[in-house]
């Protein structure tokens, strides 16, 4: 079935919507738990937090061209209810974590179990035209501004009844959205477009080899990594950085959280479509990439708290990015791979987000020690400035047009 508005899309945007609200959920109350069981004051914790994130993305670099793979072989929907249930479990084991070991292991399971983006997005690729995909990843990215409107929001407000709160509701809502998927997602990949399991393709350099193949591959994946890397800092340095910044509680947090996520999402509903049809993907990714490093860069240097407000007005159009790069990358493989490819740039994500915690982090803590903390910030919008450059400069002529043959099923 060849149609966009196929039933499987609106399902599986609400599903990564629930997922997003599960992480984000979490998101305020990360300092204080931290703090709490590792006996630590705020700048060590921003350590601490940095690791969290770094385990939790090492464990997605493995699992996702895995998932992905398996997901090309056994369907989406099986692999994306499976791992529905294990993050809900495992949320609720990390709610009664009693230390930081405890934490760290609970974030790994939640790495591996988490990386459900490379099915949810190849079940866009299922079932939407070369030319649609985009506007279908903007839906999934929509998701993901809508998960974290209602996520930070929700998980400030828990707070109030303790840092555990969050982590509990975070386990129901997994649990729903399983129970959602095994009543309402139907499966999207047709048993002829399925191919065999393979350990050999199960890495990231595997779910690749098809892009390089198909050329013009390099520059796009480049650029990638570095807006990824540079992205990494909202959401490994935002609740620390606020609170050493403007001394913000976990409930202000929330709500600076909830309106980028609003803003995003409107962005992705409203603008990301029309954007790509008028730009073409290639420019729209463009000009994402430079609103977003612009907000970044002023984040750095801001001094009244109504400027976060402000300055995201511009950062909100980075959301036109993901879907717009995602929608290139996907012209170049054919239907039987776009789990792998899903995978396998959920793997390369894991890779930045296993580096940028840490990059984002220990630049927080040092430029903090000296009197500026805004250095994660300064960093993090120059690379994403440089994806802006290799894609305008690097990727000239790459069409916008679908590459004949490559066909969605």
């Amino acid at each position: 079935m060849s149609r966009f508005d196929h039933r499987a899309v609106p399902i599986v945007v609400a599903a990564a919507a629930i997922d997003v609200i599960g992480f984000g959920i979490i998101a305020p109350v990360l300092p204080t738990l931290i703090t709490h069981l590792g006996h630590l004051d705020l700048p060590a914790a921003t350590r601490v937090g940095g690791w969290l994130l770094a385990t939790f993305a090492l464990a997605q670099f493995f699992a996702g061209p895995v998932i992905g793979n398996l997901g090309d072989r056994f369907g989406r929907r099986p692999v994306l209810l499976a791992c529905m249930i294990c993050f809900s479990i495992d949320y609720g084991l990390q709610a009664a974590a009693p230390t930081l070991a405890w934490l760290f292991a609970g974030r790994a399971i939640a790495g591996i179990t988490g990386a459900i983006y490379g099915p949810a997005g190849a079940v866009i690729a299922d079932v939407s035209p070369p030319e649609k995909r985009a506007a279908g990843y903007g839906l999934l990215g929509a998701a993901f501004g809508i998960g974290f409107v209602v996520g930070p929001a929700l998980g400030g407000l828990l707070a109030t009844f303790g840092p555990r709160v969050p982590f509990a509701a975070a386990a129901v809502l997994a649990a729903l959205n399983a129970a959602a998927m095994f009543f309402l997602l139907p499966e999207t990949l047709d048993r002829p477009n399925r191919r065999p399991f393979r350990l050999r393709d199960s890495h990231v350099i595997g779910a690749f080899r098809p892009l390089f193949a198909a050329g013009n591959a390099a520059p796009l994946l480049v650029a990638w990594f570095l807006w990824q890397l540079g992205s990494i800092v909202y959401p490994s340095t935002w609740s620390f950085w606020a609170a050493i910044r403007f001394g913000w509680s976990a409930r202000e947090i929330g709500w600076s959280l909830a309106w980028v996520g609003l803003l995003m999402g409107l962005v992705q509903v409203g603008l990301t479509g029309r954007v790509v049809a008028r730009l073409g993907e290639r420019r729209a990714a463009v000009l994402g990439l430079a609103c977003g490093a612009s907000c970044i860069l002023a984040y750095a240097f801001t001094t009244r708290p109504w400027q976060v407000y402000a300055f995201f007005l511009v950062g909100a159009l980075g959301a036109f990015a993901w879907p717009a790069l995602n929608g290139l990358l996907s012209r170049l493989v054919d239907a039987t791979r776009q789990g792998a490819l899903q995978g396998g740039i959920g793997s390369m994500n894991s890779v930045a987000a296993i580096l940028g915690p840490l990059i984002a982090t220990q630049s927080l803590a040092w430029g903090s020690a000296r009197g500026f903390d805004g250095m994660a910030f300064l960093v993090a919008g120059t690379l994403i400035g440089l994806a802006a450059l290799i894609i305008a400069l690097r990727v000239p002529h790459l069409p916008d047009a679908a590459p004949a043959g490559d066909l969605a099923p």
